[in-house]
């Protein structure tokens, strides 16, 4: 447990993770959706709150998606999804109501396999609600607009702040590195297409620089 969140860094670092933090949220409107994607990742946090969603009626059906990555395979032996699937079969979610796709190692797979996965089980699709970590809204978003451009996209996440966010992961480092790693993908991987550019605030920019200086980079691309 971190007692102070931002304790043993300077202020300054502080809100430059305060901006990168709000920046990569969308703050979409939750609307009843045909499908709720969640996301694989370390974060249980992606299950809970598509299970919250599906209880509340935003959408009939929920896919979980996700193999393993080196940082979840300790954490889900058994694959992101499986896990995730458990996870909401204890939250209420009824077993038949959850699709599983257990082969994505990245965001663009899981989108991908994941609508292979509708199409399947005969699914039509016109909508999608996309469940992720707090810090992925915006990439995800991006990504999806590249991949399966014909749906409409509200994203959505645990509704927390930065601090009960570090609280529940229990690093700081770990947390602020990731904020970084996913603006730097922000900024590259349109160039590269893998998904559909955003509008960048040279103030969210400059807070990115001065984060990835300061040592928070564990998850930055480094170049060949």
């Amino acid at each position: 447990m971190v007692d102070d969140a931002h304790s043993g860094i300077s202020q300054s670092a502080w809100n430059d993770a305060l901006a990168l933090w709000k920046y990569h949220q969308l703050n979409h409107e939750l609307r009843p959706c045909s499908v709720i994607i969640g996301l694989g990742s370390h974060d249980l946090g992606v299950a809970t709150r598509a299970s919250e969603l599906y209880l509340q009626g935003y959408a009939p059906l929920i896919v979980f998606t996700g193999a393993n990555s080196p940082t979840t395979i300790e954490r889900f032996p058994r694959g992101e999804a499986v896990h995730y699937m458990e996870h909401a079969v204890e939250l209420g979610v009824p077993r038949s109501a959850i699709l599983l796709e257990t082969r994505a190692t990245n965001t663009a797979e899981n989108l991908r396999y994941s609508r292979a996965v509708l199409e399947d089980a005969g699914k039509k699709i016109s909508s999608v609600l996309l469940v992720t970590k707090p810090y992925e809204q915006r990439r995800s978003l991006g990504t999806s607009m590249k991949i399966w451009p014909e749906v409409d996209v509200v994203c959505a996440s645990e509704q927390v702040g930065l601090g009960e966010y570090i609280d529940s992961i229990g690093s700081r480092k770990k947390v602020l590195d990731m904020l970084v790693g996913t603006l730097q993908r922000l900024i590259e991987y349109p160039k590269q297409g893998f998904i559909v550019g955003q509008e960048v605030p040279t103030e969210v920019a400059n807070a990115y620089e001065r984060l990835r200086d300061a040592g928070f980079d564990s998850r930055v691309i480094r170049r060949k």
